[in-house]
């Protein structure tokens, strides 16, 4: 008696474990994946050869992007107003002036936008207004 080993000729691959890794590889990534605060707002900090000071309180920073976008503290404002910003800080600080302030302007900005928050700022009442730069090169 002849008992023949039949081996089926296709052969198929389970593809299964191979997603399931894939998908736990994906998302590890994303769980671990740390993403730049400033991502989506790209300023080019004008240059100064002062050294950056440390402060110990929360500051409040109001950025302003080449194209006059207004954000406190990462938050996108409605529009380039005064009132829009005035709203904004007194959302933010309620009746605390002595916060200081530090102004991110892009160094191509319209020098009208942080001259307009410098003045919000003033009729507010802050008294630590800052702004920030990026330290100077020491080539010419």
């Amino acid at each position: 008696m002849k008992i023949s080993s039949q081996q089926p000729e296709n052969r198929k691959l389970n593809l299964t474990p191979l997603i399931d890794v894939v998908f736990l590889l994906l998302i590890f990534f994303m769980v671990s994946t740390t993403f730049e605060k400033q991502a989506k707002l790209k300023i080019e900090l004008p240059e100064a050869s002062a050294k950056p000071v440390v402060s110990e309180q929360q500051d409040l920073i109001i950025s302003i992007s080449e194209k006059g976008v207004f954000f406190v503290n990462n938050n996108e404002l409605i529009n380039a107003q005064s009132q829009s910003l005035k709203n904004a800080l007194q959302q933010i600080v309620k009746d605390s002036r002595d916060m200081p302030v530090i102004i991110r302007a892009d160094a191509n900005v319209a020098h009208k936008h942080v001259i307009m928050a410098m003045d919000v700022l003033g009729n507010m009442g802050f008294e630590k207004v800052s702004m920030a730069t990026t330290q100077a090169s020491d080539e010419p």
